[in-house]
């Protein structure tokens, strides 16, 4: 697969939808993003209408409704949501950045070191935060090594950055391969759900819903110097932009919000690659309307996408990522046929 910026098409390529038009576009999907998360919260083994929902959230007494809303339901809608639009951000800065619209969150290794570093932990008999804490780890290890492996004439370039990561990825699953080998049956079914995508691990959303908003509100201040970026180096290096500092910034941003998601819900695949496809297809490349929409877009996909994984066949539940892949699968394949007939 070619990887240089001649070679694929523009990422900036689809851009049907005028400004003026995306502002009632995000208010569209605002309210999709809400009608998401109102569901995720009233579906389920007990059904629960939002009138009850309203009156357990009011009411001081403890209640069955209460403890579904409160302790459960609500908290991993938040997590998902907010899982979502930090992948989703993530895709944006990844395909900017190497000029590939087939980048996506995971490029760099980064859930190959998570997951490396998950599984041991688990082979090793430790649960809980300790498991999380071996993601985050490994996760930033991954990234120091492919940022130290792909550096070369004291720079770093998209097509050795993005080489690099797919063999550093490629090597993690080998390893991932190994430890699931070793490990035993009663370890096993954990281990798979992880690598699969649990968003239900985490029970605090707040700090996930804090980064995300930073990350937005960052990538919007930022908007102009990526739409810079997005034209090529020459061209921004021609405006006046630092680019070598701006990359390395945007690369760690990126890998921060990557292993963040990785350490909270494990491998969660496609959000972070279509997203940005979709909101680039509904309100265009600026990335001060792009990074709003991709949050949005994201949230609401692995809000409903996580709904479907607890619903579908309960009381048993699916991995989540396994239904990303599903929906994004056909979602891709759809955007690639409209990219060539235009």
């Amino acid at each position: 697969m070619q990887t240089s910026a001649t070679a694929i098409p523009p990422i900036r390529a689809i851009t049907p939808v005028r400004p003026r038009s995306a502002f009632p576009l995000l208010c569209v999907l605002s309210l999709c993003a809400v009608l998401a998360l109102v569901l995720a919260v009233c579906v389920g083994s007990i059904a629960l209408t939002p009138v009850e929902l309203w009156s357990a959230a009011l009411s001081d007494a403890d209640s069955l409704q209460r403890a579904i809303l409160l302790s459960l339901r609500l908290p991993r809608a938040l997590n998902s949501f907010a899982l979502g639009g930090l992948l989703a951000l993530a895709g944006v800065y990844m395909q900017v950045l190497l000029r590939n619209p087939l980048a996506d969150p995971f490029i760099m290794g980064t859930s190959g070191g998570a997951a490396v570093a998950a599984l041991g932990a688990m082979l090793l008999g430790l649960g809980g935060l300790a498991v999380s804490g071996a993601a985050a780890i490994g996760a930033f290890v991954a990234m120091l090594l492919v940022f130290a492996l792909a550096h070369a004439e004291g720079s770093w370039s998209p097509t050795r950055l993005l080489l690099t990561g797919v063999v550093v990825a490629a090597g993690a699953s080998a390893i991932v391969s190994l430890l699931l080998a070793l490990g035993d049956e009663a370890q096993l079914r954990g281990m798979l759900f992880w690598l699969m995508g649990e968003v239900s691990s985490s029970t605090r959303p707040g700090p996930l819903w804090l980064l995300l908003g930073a990350v937005t509100i960052g990538t919007c201040l930022l908007a102009r110097h990526l739409n810079v970026l997005a034209r090529g180096e020459l061209q921004a290096q021609a405006l006046g932009l630092n680019v070598k500092q701006l990359r390395i910034a945007l690369f760690a941003v990126s890998a921060v919000v990557t292993a963040s998601a990785v350490t909270a819900a494990g491998t969660i695949g496609f959000i972070g690659l279509i997203t940005p496809h979709l909101a680039r297809l509904l309100v265009g490349a600026d990335h001060r309307r792009m990074a709003p929409a991709a949050a949005l877009l994201g949230g609401t996909l692995l809000t409903l996408a996580d709904t479907a994984a607890r619903t579908l066949f309960a009381p048993r539940q699916l991995p989540v990522g396994a239904l990303t892949a599903l929906i994004g699968v056909p979602i891709f394949l759809g955007l690639m046929l409209r990219s060539k007939r235009a």
